[in-house]
């Protein structure tokens, strides 16, 4: 309940007493009815106006604070605490650990976001119908006999933001403390590959910048098409432009290839995906990280 002072307390209840109601009194003071309400409850329990004492440390915050400060997180996902704090109504200055403890007993608590591609409206529809119309695949009739495929890029110096380091306070800026990342991740390499229900292809090199030539000659013709000669094989690529060129269309066409249609901005729907993760987590935990392109390369194989 919202503490209000004795002159307040009082006033409000004259006025019951005189006949007012409790809605009238509240609107009259400007409080809420329900104040109004355990005010009047307390003083026909203990004939006093004077609230019940209080165990242990007041709190800072209000109970209206408290829902302020809940409803602010949930529209405003990224707002900080510290700006929260600052913006508190009230006029009563509070602490950013006392706006994290009054979100934290809501369940809301600070995470490291997501990463996602901007969708636009058309994205998102895309995704749905694709969703919609694949439903009812199973692995036994559909799934595995889908090519999934796509390229990776890995960097000589990945930062990993899951990385910690040990340090004693005050230690921040040594250098045998600080995570040190040259301009780009310093060069890597682009790797092609793909998995079946049954396997996966070679992992391959692709060196400089991939188009449609390259992507045809080197990677679809030597390493895609013997794992597309099963029956009822379909092979899946994301809509990049060496994948959707004239080139690729009609070399894939040539051959009777089956594409599967795939909505753009969607490499969370690639299970291929869980392979490149799991990659890069095998080669951050190398004590050694690969001094070069080759020898990155090398790592990435093994």
């Amino acid at each position: 309940m919202s503490q209000l002072n004795a002159s307040v307390r009082e006033n409000a209840l004259g006025r019951l007493q005189a006949g007012q109601s409790q809605s009238e009194v509240a609107r009259a003071l400007r409080v809420s009815q329900s104040t109004i309400s355990r005010l009047w409850h307390r003083f026909q329990q203990t004939g006093s106006s004077a609230p019940a004492p209080m165990s242990g440390r007041p709190r800072v915050t209000t109970q209206a604070q408290d829902r302020y400060i809940r409803v602010t997180h949930l529209r405003h996902r990224f707002q900080s605490a510290s700006v929260t704090a600052r913006a508190l109504p009230g006029g009563r200055r509070i602490s950013v650990q006392t706006v994290r403890n009054r979100l934290h007993t809501t369940g809301l608590h600070a995470y490291r976001p997501l990463r996602g591609n901007v969708l636009t409206r058309r994205h998102c529809q895309a995704r749905m119908q694709w969703a919609n119309q694949h439903l009812q695949w199973t692995l036994a009739n559909n799934r595995r006999h889908v090519v999934f495929s796509d390229e990776s890029y890995f960097l000589l110096q990945h930062h990993d933001s899951r990385r910690r380091v040990y340090r004693r306070q005050g230690e921040r800026y040594h250098q045998q403390c600080v995570d040190e990342a040259p301009p780009h991740g310093g060069g890597g390499v682009m790797v092609w590959g793909a998995i079946t229900n049954t396997g996966r292809s070679q992992l391959v090199e692709v060196p400089g910048r991939l188009n449609a030539q390259h992507y045809v000659q080197d990677i679809l013709q030597p390493h895609a098409l013997p794992l597309l000669a099963a029956p009822r094989a379909q092979f899946q690529h994301d809509n990049a432009r060496p994948h959707t060129a004239r080139l690729t269309t009609n070399f894939l066409a040539a051959n009777n290839v089956n594409t599967l249609p795939w909505p753009s901005l969607s490499p969370d729907l690639n299970p291929i995906e869980h392979a490149w993760d799991e990659l890069g987590r095998r080669l951050n935990a190398r004590v050694n990280a690969p001094p070069n392109r080759r020898q990155l390369f090398q790592a990435l194989q093994q």
